[in-house]
């Protein structure tokens, strides 16, 4: 089934989870390329001060506060987007929390509130979307995962639990759309370390803070990027960055492997500062004063990757990128050969 979907300038399109890291950037992205905006989130700081800037560079754009663990929340929404702006064309959905633990330290209370905004927050916005988007006769849903929908870290067993369910369900729902000839585009991505405050927002049971575990940390750019692309081409799923990438083909390759690599780096994901215990956190509550873009590692950052560039090219230019590495790939192999045979 062939979907089309219709130009970013054209587009109604909600950003749940906007008030800080991807979902911010997304939604001035959003803006600046001329769609009309509705942002949504539970900090209505970070709201109001992200739909003042969107107003201030000629976007348009409202806001509303809303719980993704909060079915009526989120479904307000969508009822208010339609009100205003008379349909729903994309909806992105961004919104998640962290908790990093030993297993055996989390309460059931936190592990349900992990599970009930990252896994059922998307089944909710799914659930409010899917009938706008069907008036409207085409759209598309992006649900914004993580590289541990395909493999999960230590301390993190909350976080990447609701990960997998994600993949999970969307692969269920892009199932049961297609089987009905609707034609929705759904699509996962999955970023890796990510430079965003929620290193800073997450509830965090060590002594010392957290950080993301792997290098390179990304810009938000990099996700803002791919989810503006998936907006307008039908994409199943992205893995966004170099090292999300590398991280599912070794996945496939080799899942026990992974578990010793990954399981070796559980430690390095703290830094040498300490956590004070009783350090405020998102889990439950909000954090206004983290309502940025970036988070506290500005100066390890990438803003650029070429594995997401490719990907967010037209089909042509992949083909040909593709073909390119490909040569370039054969070509230093066949000089590494050569210099073999003449050590021999």
């Amino acid at each position: 089934m062939k979907i089309k979907l219709k130009p970013i300038s054209e587009q109604v399109v909600v950003i749940f989870g906007a008030s800080s890291g991807i979902g911010r950037l997304t939604a001035l992205e959003f803006a600046k390329k001329g769609a009309s905006v509705a942002v949504a989130a539970r900090s209505e700081t970070g709201l109001a001060s992200l739909v003042e800037e969107i107003k201030q560079i000629g976007g348009q754009a409202f806001y509303k506060t809303a719980d993704a663990a909060n079915f009526d929340e989120v479904q307000a929404v969508a009822d208010q987007t339609f009100e205003i702006y008379g349909r729903i064309d994309t909806w992105v959905h961004s919104a998640a929390t962290f908790l990093v633990a030993p297993f055996e330290e989390i309460k059931p209370e936190e592990f349900k509130r992990v599970i009930e905004v990252n896994l059922l927050g998307q089944v909710y916005g799914a659930m409010a979307a899917l009938p706008f988007l069907k008036r409207t006769g085409k759209g598309a849903l992006i649900h914004i995962s993580s590289v541990e929908a395909v493999r999960s870290i230590p301390f993190q067993s909350a976080y990447g639990t609701s990960k997998f369910g994600i993949k999970g369900f969307l692969q269920t729902l892009r199932m049961e759309l297609q089987v009905q000839k609707i034609p929705i585009a759904v699509t996962e991505i999955m970023p890796g370390p990510i430079n965003t405050p929620i290193w800073d927002k997450g509830r965090n049971k060590f002594k010392h803070k957290s950080r993301p575990p792997l290098l390179p940390v990304y810009h938000p750019q990099i996700v803002a990027d791919a989810i503006l692309y998936a907006a307008e081409n039908n994409i199943r799923d992205m893995a966004v960055g170099g090292l999300a990438a590398a991280v599912s083909i070794s996945e496939r390759i080799s899942p026990r492997l992974n578990d010793l690599i990954v399981g070796s780096i559980g430690f390095s994901q703290f830094e040498d500062e300490l956590h004070p215990p009783d350090s405020p956190d998102a889990l439950f509550d909000t954090m206004p004063e983290l309502s940025r873009i970036e988070g506290r590692f500005s100066d390890e950052q990438l803003k650029s990757d070429t594995v997401t560039w490719i990907q967010t090219r037209p089909p042509k230019v992949k083909k040909i990128m593709t073909a390119l590495t490909g040569l370039i790939g054969g070509y230093l192999l066949y000089k590494f050969a050569q210099r073999r045979n003449r050590r021999q």
